[in-house]
């Protein structure tokens, strides 16, 4: 029988082969973390000298961080004690909005800064009320001329907040610091021509803004009684002359009248379920000193004295466009005598106990004048013959012709504008000549303002 194989050269042969290949992989092993080590040291080293040249060390940038921080709360509360909110703030406007007469009125102006709301701020100061202002300064005309009239009412201790209608908490904090007795919110977007270009702002500013401001005032205590700017463009197609409180008025032909007249309606729906007392006064074309640079009459006088050629429209029907244009100085003392004879606020923390005053009042000059005319009246005071383009008046929701019947305001508040276009034209080519410091060619400009009669 023969012997079994002999394994044993073999079994040594693949131990040994398998020592082998273990050394031969723990070698390889250890090469490879070492190229790994080095290459990790060599990335690190290279990151700390990137961040090292190109970043500060971590205490000055926690020392950067920490003067940048205190740098932003010190910004902050000196806003806050400036602008809103702060001691200094309800200081300001305390002061600014109590009355210096006995039983004198404590008015929240919206729109201060405004050509009627700076106007009227200053009658109601001249005569002893309490006024606070209220204006976002917004830029769809040029900001300058507002933070002038600004400075004419700071001049006269009337301070204005710097706001927007749609800002809720600045209002509620305002009537929390102030028991206004009146508002009289004369904020609007306006013009009828822009609100082809944008409509958006109309809505904004003249509907919500507006409900904004009613939604506070329903739950202020005392509620105020609130005067506000509606406007004759709320006639519309209206074809009756002269316009009436009592005429249609759902016929807008522009979006900014549809949104005075959604104001209309928006005050009677406030007033029948909170009792708030309001009046809307019907703007006539107003036109005077530190009035608008987007008005006829003001970029009529520019264009003519720098030589411009000025557009006069017609109608479909060749007729002359005319105004019914009022002098500022009469719309402010309707404005005034429909503040007196406002009545208390019938509600209390959002709920009416009774029925509350609720008006509308043209305030216009009764006296239709053709553009034409304006111009002629503008020529004579600028001594320079103006270079015109008599063009057919586009449909852009402008109106031919407006005219107002104003017996209802004379009735209830002795409402009875005395200042004719000749006479209000030249206080304001007075005033644009010396504001914009352009020397007229009419020497009599001076002598006429001095010796010109105001009445009809």
């Amino acid at each position: 029988m023969a012997s079994p194989p002999d394994t044993s050269k073999t079994t040594k042969l693949e131990r040994y082969n398998s020592y082998l290949r273990r050394v031969n992989s723990t070698k390889l092993l250890s090469a490879s973390s070492n190229l790994l080590f080095r290459a990790s040291l060599l990335i690190s080293l290279l990151l700390l000298l990137f961040f090292t040249l190109n970043y500060p060390p971590l205490s000055d940038l926690s020392s950067s961080s920490s003067s940048s921080s205190t740098h932003r709360r010190l910004s902050f509360l000196s806003s806050s004690s400036s602008s809103f909110g702060g001691p200094t703030w309800e200081r300001q406007v305390r002061h600014s909005a109590t009355p210096r007469r006995p039983s004198g009125l404590s008015v929240l102006v919206t729109g201060a800064a405004g050509f009627v709301g700076s106007h009227a701020s200053l009658a109601l100061r001249k005569r002893g009320d309490g006024v606070l202002g209220l204006d976002n300064f917004n830029h769809y005309y040029d900001v300058s001329l507002k933070r002038a009239r600004q400075d004419l009412l700071r001049a006269r201790g009337v301070h204005v907040v710097e706001g927007d209608l749609n800002d809720s908490p600045l209002l509620s904090r305002l009537f929390d610091v102030v028991p206004f007795t009146h508002v009289l919110h004369l904020a609007a977007q306006a013009g009828v021509r822009y609100a082809m270009k944008n409509p958006q702002s109309y809505v904004a500013s003249n509907v919500a803004g507006f409900i904004s401001l009613l939604e506070v005032a329903k739950s202020a205590d005392p509620q105020p009684a609130i005067v506000w700017a509606s406007s004759s463009s709320v006639y519309g197609l209206n074809r009756q002359s002269p316009f009436s409180e009592a005429h249609r008025t759902d016929q807008p032909a522009s979006l900014y009248a549809a949104t005075k007249k959604a104001g209309e309606e928006i005050a009677h729906t406030y007033n029948h379920i909170y009792g708030l007392s309001l009046t809307g006064l019907r703007f006539f074309t107003v036109y005077g000193p530190w009035g608008r640079p987007d008005m006829a009459y003001f970029f009529f006088t520019k264009d003519i004295l720098q030589g411009k050629t000025i557009s006069l429209f017609k109608t479909q029907d060749d007729k002359e466009v005319a105004r019914d244009f009022t002098y500022i100085d009469d719309v402010v003392k309707g404005c005034l005598g429909a503040l007196d004879t406002a009545e208390k606020s019938t509600g209390s923390g959002g709920k009416k106990s009774g029925p509350a005053q609720l008006r509308v009042y043209n305030l216009g000059n009764t006296s239709p004048v053709p553009v034409g005319r304006l111009v002629s009246i503008l020529e004579g005071l600028l001594g320079v013959k103006a270079k015109k383009h008599i063009i057919r008046m586009p449909r852009n929701g402008d109106v031919p012709y407006t005219h107002a019947n104003v017996s209802l305001a004379g009735r209830d508040f002795g409402y009875r504008p005395t200042t004719d276009l000749a006479a209000g034209l030249r206080k304001f080519v007075k005033w644009y000549v010396g504001y914009y410091g352009i020397q007229s060619k009419v020497n009599k400009l001076q002598e006429g303002s001095r010796g010109g009669s105001d009445s009809k």
